[in-house]
């Protein structure tokens, strides 16, 4: 699915620069960050879309982004890069800014619980 940040109905979220870090750092191939950054677009539309009412509900659709990263993964590790220490908390920070947006306290680790980085 072809994604863009314009497609969201918040304004903060349109406005966030996802994955900034990792953009930033060259050992990330952009081509794989931005996939990532589908990733957590993608995340954001079906927060609006499904409209979680509790918790629980935002944790299954964060899981299903977080297992999306953990498949990406292996393509990091083909292109001679990695989703570790700079990765995990540039991507955890986003999951705990898209929570925050939409109006929920919620647990970073839980958030991202799944995670294989």
């Amino acid at each position: 699915m072809n994604v863009a940040q314009g497609d969201l109905k918040n304004e903060q979220v349109k406005k966030h620069e996802f994955l900034k870090d990792m953009y930033e750092d060259d050992y990330f191939p952009k081509i794989l960050v931005d996939k990532g950054k589908v990733i957590l677009i993608n995340l954001c539309l079906q927060i609006e879309s499904d409209k979680p009412s509790c918790l629980d509900e935002l944790y299954t659709l964060s899981h299903a982004a977080t297992e999306k990263f953990n498949d990406l993964g292996a393509e990091f590790d083909d292109m001679g890069s990695e989703i570790e220490t700079a990765a995990r908390e540039s991507i955890g920070a986003d999951f705990e800014f898209i929570a925050k947006t939409y109006g929920f306290d919620a647990d970073t680790e839980e958030l991202i619980a799944p995670r294989e980085w």
